[in-house]
């Protein structure tokens, strides 16, 4: 018993003892759980307390790009060519996405401008953000957004974005050009100016919830983005209507390759319209193929033909090569070195002067007038017409044509230069070299950008007109827009005549360079004519160039008829008078009145055999050109006065599209 309680003793003796050495062992701990809670605070708040903010910031805020619009393409006269507004794009986060991208895609695919499969693609990417359209239609996007709502797809969000639009689909397609998914000028006029009237971009960070989503997205309808330059084009949309009409004609008509119209005023240089076929519409210029998008009538070479015989015909006159009243005897041929040179109707015509050889398109004439002048004098002079190298307008991709170097030029290399062959052109350099003949000699830089205005309404930017060269004096310019204007009114250009006015212009028939442009396509043609007037006045300068047609390709039953329809449309649309007689114009060039006929111009009449034949004895040039072509036959005249002779005789039936050859004598 006494045992037992001395060992009671000893262990309550033991148990303060045994108590501190348990506090200690607390303290410790309670010491070192709080070094470790201090020391990883200060691991998160000092060591990586700055990257784990900016992951904090990424978890709970985004940038937002706010693009401002741009800046508006307007023509001459205000109209609205391109202009931006707003609309909706659509991205997705597939890592909140509920469902497998497979059925997403099924779903989404009828709305979007990328098929299923590329939509599941994107949606299968490891990422939190992937564009699946941008700048939707309106449309398409009220339609997908009550899609997404009923079948309550998460993941996928819209936000604004500009889109831009061209109000006339394809006017001027080539010319305006377009622009790409991030505000970015891709072609044409958009590209050009791209620096000038592109939008500028705002950044804005907004706090979002944890599935990216804006807390305050109304916020963002506040910001009012700036706005930005405008760009105004000396095109008249009007015209440039007018143009595209009449490509569209042309193209039905007669089916070509392609086609181009320009329309400059020869006084200042100003493009007034410009149009190619094909084209494509604007506003999906994602539809759109290499040969839509080509700007033919700034890019394209091709030979000129016969419409580059005033050029050749007044460098000789002024630097004093030939003369008006020269005469030149035509046997229908012309041998130079080891090559004959033939009429186009293989018939010669006698005594001639230049009048004449351009009037009726004399190839042997122009040959022996180019030859006379020599290779030193054609080039200098087709480069002072500004052949040879780029206008300088404002548009991409111009070309520069093709010329001899003078040393290297043999006589067959004049006299074919003499008829629009062995050059290459540009229908623009066309357009500028002829302004110069109907501006009295003075030859305007072409340009396509009248001034670019600041938003709030000043001048940042003005084009004034910009003389370029006189490449011939007033004299010999007023020479050949005289003849030019009888080519039109009895020559060859007869197609073009429009009752009550004087025009002046020259038809064009010309072989087609093949695609390597080392010889011709076999039985391929460019038609052409270009015009320009009214004589008394001239305010516009209109070239027409068809590319390849099908069937008739003579430029005078393919090109002139749609020179008429268009000037006839632009007469009324502005209101042009009719015009008077030219004071001071040279007898030897005056165009001779019409006479009273004895006889009486039947209808056409069409029957199963083909288009019935009339006498056409009697009748002069124009009104034997005017009744085949309401015939849709081709004219092959020879001579001048009144018809004498023809093939098929009278009374014989002809099929559409084929040729009437009509023999006249004074």
């Amino acid at each position: 018993m006494m045992e037992s309680y001395t060992m009671k003793q000893d262990k309550n003796r033991q148990s303060p003892q045994r108590l501190h050495r348990r506090m200690s062992a607390c303290i410790v701990f309670l010491f070192a759980f709080c070094l470790l809670i201090v020391g990883r605070l200060f691991w998160l708040q000092v060591i990586q307390g700055a990257d784990l903010t900016r992951r904090a910031d990424n978890q709970t805020e985004m940038d937002r790009e706010l693009q401002s619009p741009r800046g508006s393409i307007l023509d001459r006269n205000g109209k609205v060519l391109a202009i931006s507004e707003m609309a909706k794009s659509l991205y997705a986060d597939p890592t909140m996405i509920k469902r497998t991208p497979a059925e997403v895609a099924k779903i989404l695919a009828p709305y979007l401008r990328i098929n299923e499969a590329e939509i599941t693609e994107r949606l299968s990417r490891d990422t939190a953000f992937v564009w699946l359209d941008r700048t939707m239609d309106a449309d398409k996007y009220e339609a997908l957004k009550a899609v997404i709502d009923k079948e309550k797809l998460q993941g996928l969000r819209f936000v604004d974005e500009n889109h831009r639009y061209y109000p006339n689909g394809s006017l001027a397609a080539q010319l305006i050009g377009f622009v790409g998914t991030e505000d970015k000028g891709l072609s044409g006029i958009e590209m050009v100016l791209d620096d000038e009237i592109r939008g500028g971009v705002q950044q804005l960070r907004i706090t979002t919830d944890r599935n990216a989503v804006p807390i305050f997205d109304s916020a963002l309808e506040k910001v009012l983005p700036d706005k930005e330059r405008t760009a105004r084009l000396t095109i008249d949309e009007t015209l440039q209507f007018a143009v595209e009409q009449n490509l569209d004609t042309i193209m039905t008509r007669h089916k070509p390759t392609g086609a181009a119209i320009i329309i400059m005023d020869p006084k200042t240089g100003e493009i007034l319209a410009m149009g190619s076929r094909p084209t494509f519409n604007l506003n999906e210029y994602g539809k759109g193929n290499v040969e839509q998008y080509k700007n033919r009538a700034v890019i394209n070479l091709y030979e000129p033909g016969s419409t580059f015989k005033p050029i050749v015909a007044a460098s000789a006159l002024d630097a004093g090569k030939w003369r008006l009243d020269q005469v030149y005897h035509d046997q229908g041929f012309i041998d130079v070195d080891d090559r004959t040179i033939h009429n186009w109707d293989n018939e010669g015509n006698g005594n001639v002067t230049l009048k004449e050889i351009l009037k009726f398109s004399i190839n042997t004439g122009m040959a022996k007038i180019a030859m006379t002048a020599g290779a030193d004098t054609l080039i200098t002079y087709a480069k002072r017409f500004g052949f040879g190298e780029p206008t300088g307008i404002e548009l991409p991709g111009e070309g520069e044509g093709i010329l001899f170097n003078a040393k290297d030029m043999t006589p067959i290399n004049e006299a074919t230069m003499g008829i629009g062959q062995s050059i290459a052109v540009t229908p623009l350099q066309m357009v500028q070299a002829f302004g110069a003949i109907a501006n009295k000699g003075h030859m305007m830089k072409p340009f396509v950008v009248k001034e670019i205005d600041n938003p709030d309404g000043t001048i940042y930017k003005k084009t004034e007109p910009q003389e370029v060269g006189q490449p011939v004096s007033e004299a010999t310019a007023t020479a050949i827009s005289q003849i030019l204007a009888e080519e039109v009114s009895s020559g060859g250009g007869q197609n073009a005549h429009i009752a009550g006015y004087r025009f002046g212009g020259k038809t064009g028939t010309a072989q087609r360079l093949n695609a390597a442009g080392t010889g011709y396509a076999e039985g391929q043609y460019i038609s052409s004519f270009i015009g320009f007037g009214p004589i008394e006045n001239p305010q516009y300068v209109v070239l027409i160039v068809v590319d390849n047609p099908s069937g008739i390709y003579y430029g005078a039953q393919v090109a002139a008829p749609i020179f008429k329809e268009l000037m006839t449309d632009i007469i009324r649309f502005k209101g042009i008078p009719p015009s008077q007689s030219v004071e001071g114009t040279p007898k030897s060039l005056q165009a001779v009145g019409p006479t009273k006929p004895t006889y009486t111009i039947p209808p056409v009449e069409r029957t199963a055999q083909g288009v019935r034949l009339p006498s056409f004895m009697g009748w002069d040039s124009r009104e034997v050109n005017d009744w085949l072509n309401s015939a849709n036959l081709g004219f092959v005249p020879h001579g001048t006065g009144r018809a004498i002779s023809q093939s098929p005789v009278a009374g014989s039936y002809a099929l559409p599209g084929s040729d009437v050859t009509v023999t006249f004598s004074r």
